[in-house]
């Protein structure tokens, strides 16, 4: 029997034309450059169809090339203006990270303190990663109080903090996802779903921040950790 579609999301088509109009807000000139690309790329082909006497194969073979220019060009312009439309939100690094390829776990918000700086939590083949939004010298100190909070629950489990943000030493948000999947892999797939049932029961003792935690926000999945 069919799996019956959910009537709230929209088909394929649909998100395209939501996407493309995310592009234009961000970068009037996003589409006419996907566009380009595509007719740049087939116009390429062709010409080397027509200098090697191969014109109907390579208009076949333009035509491939370049909706699949066009798609990779596409979702690079999409990953760049959804993250334009994150930046300076609450909670716009736990967006970026629930949208990482691979065997994550994020829990957004562990810790949050008055000024509304906040403290995800992401459990991987690194072993633990805080991930923190706000200024450096605030969120340092919660940083080392998860991380002694948490190092009692993961004995021996590598833990490491990061800050996103725009300051000196932290992680621009759109390099946040390459950051950790930069990290070594100190785990097998065993240990960190074991991490992650020893996590679950780790309460959360802070408020969840003020204010919408961006929804919805669907970044384009980076590549999956070798």
């Amino acid at each position: 029997m069919a799996k019956s579609e959910d009537p709230e999301k929209p088909g394929r088509i649909k998100q395209l034309r939501m996407i493309a109009k995310i592009i234009q807000q961000a970068n009037p000139k996003g589409m006419p450059i996907v566009f380009l690309s595509a007719v740049g790329t087939l116009a390429v082909v062709v010409v080397i169809g027509l200098v090697t006497d191969y014109l109907w194969y390579s208009v076949f073979l333009g035509i491939l090339a370049a909706f699949t220019v066009g798609l990779v060009v596409f979702g690079q312009l999409a990953q760049k203006a959804q993250y334009s439309i994150l930046h300076g939100q609450t909670g716009a690094a736990a967006a970026v990270l629930q949208g990482m390829r691979g065997n994550w776990q994020v829990t957004p918000a562990i810790a949050v303190n008055r000024d509304q700086d906040i403290v995800h939590l992401v459990v991987g083949y690194p072993g633990v990663v805080l991930v923190s939004e706000g200024p450096g010298n605030r969120v340092a100190k919660m940083l080392k109080a998860e991380k002694q909070r948490i190092s009692r629950v993961v004995l021996g489990i590598e833990i490491y903090d990061v800050q996103c943000g725009d300051g000196e030493g932290q992680v621009p948000l759109g390099k946040l996802q390459r950051h950790l999947m930069k990290l070594p892999r100190n785990l097998k797939k065993p240990s960190v779903n074991e991490v992650k049932d020893r996590l679950r029961s780790l309460p959360r003792n802070m408020p969840m921040p003020k204010g919408p935690m961006p929804k919805g926000a669907r970044i384009p999945r980076g590549p999956k950790m070798r």
